[in-house]
């Protein structure tokens, strides 16, 4: 896994092998950022990291200008690897060990950016973006981006504007606006 753009462009991350990720690909991961560069100001966001695992979005996002990551991962060698490299990149993020939707329940913070990378496989995916916007956790402007596989599809959700395919990873992109 490397760093794609950003003060740490071309950084390599190697990942334990024993922490249960399926970590964003370069190849889906560059398209994103790719596509996100033209629509945000990096310096200007403050962003969730859910079902962080490796912290990978996150570090894209402090390589980009991003003052404020909050990554969420219940697995606790994921955080501890998070924190680790974190430290190892001179970043001071906040890395917190929890259930994601208990965290979206019962945070007070709200965040310009979200995105979420759950398993693929996980029942309540499809209910992800509904408890983010109950929850009002993305501030009004605010993108949430969903990482999952073609298999699953939120084009009915009233938030949704619009989704891309890279290989086998599908990112939905929603919005929110009062």
């Amino acid at each position: 896994m490397r760093i794609i753009g950003g003060k740490y462009k071309g950084k390599g991350i190697v990942v334990p092998k024993n922490l249960p990720v399926r970590p964003t690909t370069d190849f889906a991961k560059e398209s994103l950022f790719n596509i996100l560069t033209n629509q945000i100001d990096f310096s200007q966001v403050t962003l969730l990291e859910l079902f962080a695992g490796t912290g990978n979005i996150g570090y894209e996002f402090w390589s980009r200008g991003c003052t404020s990551v909050t990554s969420i991962d219940l697995n606790f060698q994921c955080v501890q690897f998070i924190k680790k490299t974190q430290k190892s990149l001179v970043i001071d993020g906040k890395v917190i060990r929890s259930d994601c939707f208990r965290f979206i329940k019962f945070t007070k913070e709200t965040y310009s950016f979200i995105f979420a990378d759950p398993p693929y496989n996980m029942p309540q995916l499809k209910d992800l973006p509904n408890h983010i916007f109950e929850h009002r956790i993305l501030k009004t402007g605010g993108m949430l981006v969903v990482e999952h596989d073609k298999h699953t599809d939120f084009e009915s959700h009233p938030h949704f504007q619009n989704y891309r395919q890279y290989g086998r990873v599908r990112f939905s992109f929603f919005t929110f606006t009062e």
